[in-house]
């Protein structure tokens, strides 16, 4: 029988690391914690849950923390984890038919991370891969990618992540991420994780330069390629740079054609460049309802990561408000109704404003 450990870098996560150990306690073998420097109750709770913990010296690389970590590792596999995150779906049956039925294979778990987005909390699901066979390890200062050829599949285990929302680490990431650049200028992925800072930070001029770049260098099959179109059109709408938009909307509407979250920016893209001149990009007014409808069309997806709604209530609701505006109260109404039937608050709020 194989044998599976939780491996995890922490510092200063007594806020959330109890509710990851519970998470786990009855599927993995052994806990392994590399703590790097915690002033709080962190290693208590860790040993509370019977955990290993050790002690790693800081030296601004994730990569060199998380391979000591698995070094310390005596499993057959290794689940890797962050204190923010934690299980949340009846998965110990499946990662065991995995591991006992898999070698030379990476298992790649949904994540769902929450975010705020105008002043709205919204989930984007990706997969990535934490499920590891012993020996394999990862490269990159931050941001740290798996280093491995082996096959990676998804499997059916759901984690939660809402550090995002509750602490900050734009700064400390910025940082590595340029000591990153200026020892490998021209590496595409880590200059969309500098953009993705800069977008964070709110900085959308200096953000828009470093996808400019990336877009530029990115292979068509690398796997992040669909999140740097995303992000980097959502920074062409913030600077208005819409010529520009237009040129990668057209550039991608092929390779794209079945993302929803394409599509769902498209519209809003649309939306944007009318109202900021009515004259000039009056063409596209039709645009915004095919982008939204398209969306619908294709519906929930895994092909892609994708913000939860974009296939669905979302794309109702954007649709509702294009009806709405446009004098169509039939088909504002129908899909406000799809929307709040899906749980979508505003979608609710609006139809009993229009029910009055």
């Amino acid at each position: 029988m194989k044998t599976l450990a939780l491996v995890m870098i922490v510092k200063n996560e007594e806020k959330h690391l109890a509710r990851c150990l519970q998470s786990v306690q009855h599927i993995v073998d052994d806990v392994i914690i590399v703590d790097t420097g915690s002033t709080d109750g962190t290693k208590d709770i860790a040993c509370s849950f019977g955990a290993n913990v050790f002690h790693f010296e800081w030296v601004n690389d994730f990569s060199a923390a998380r391979n000591y970590a698995l070094m310390q590792s005596t499993c057959d596999w290794n689940l890797v984890l962050d204190a923010d995150e934690y299980i949340v779906n009846d998965c110990k049956h499946i990662i065991r038919h995995f591991i006992e039925t898999n070698e030379r294979t990476i298992g790649r778990i949904r994540m769902v991370s929450e975010f705020v987005q105008n002043g709205e909390k919204r989930y984007v699901q990706s997969y990535l891969s934490r499920l590891l066979p012993k020996g394999v390890t990862y490269v990159g200062k931050i941001h740290e990618q798996v280093d491995s050829p082996f096959p990676r599949k998804n499997i059916e285990v759901e984690v939660y992540h809402d550090g995002y929302v509750y602490t900050n680490k734009t700064e400390r990431n910025l940082q590595l991420l340029l000591e990153e650049l200026s020892q490998h200028p021209t590496d595409d992925y880590v200059l969309y994780q500098v953009g993705k800072q800069y977008k964070l930070l709110m900085q959308f001029n200096v953000a828009e330069k470093y996808f400019e770049e990336s877009y530029r260098l990115v292979p068509l099959g690398a796997w992040y390629r669909h999140s740097l179109v995303i992000d980097y059109l959502y920074t062409l709408i913030a600077n208005r740079s819409f010529e520009k938009g237009l040129q990668v909307i057209a550039q991608e509407q092929k390779r794209l054609h079945d993302s929803p979250d394409f599509h769902f920016v498209c519209g809003l893209f649309y939306m944007d460049a009318m109202f900021y001149n009515m004259e000039r990009y009056a063409y596209v007014f039709s645009f915004i309802e095919r982008s939204f409808i398209r969306c619908l069309e294709i519906g929930v997806t895994d092909k892609y990561d994708c913000v939860r709604g974009t296939g669905s209530f979302l794309a109702a609701y954007n649709l509702g408000v294009f009806y709405e505006v446009t004098g169509q109260m039939g088909k504002a109404i129908h899909f406000y109704e799809q929307s709040a039937h899906e749980g979508y608050e505003k979608a609710s709020e609006r139809l009993k404003v229009l029910r009055q």
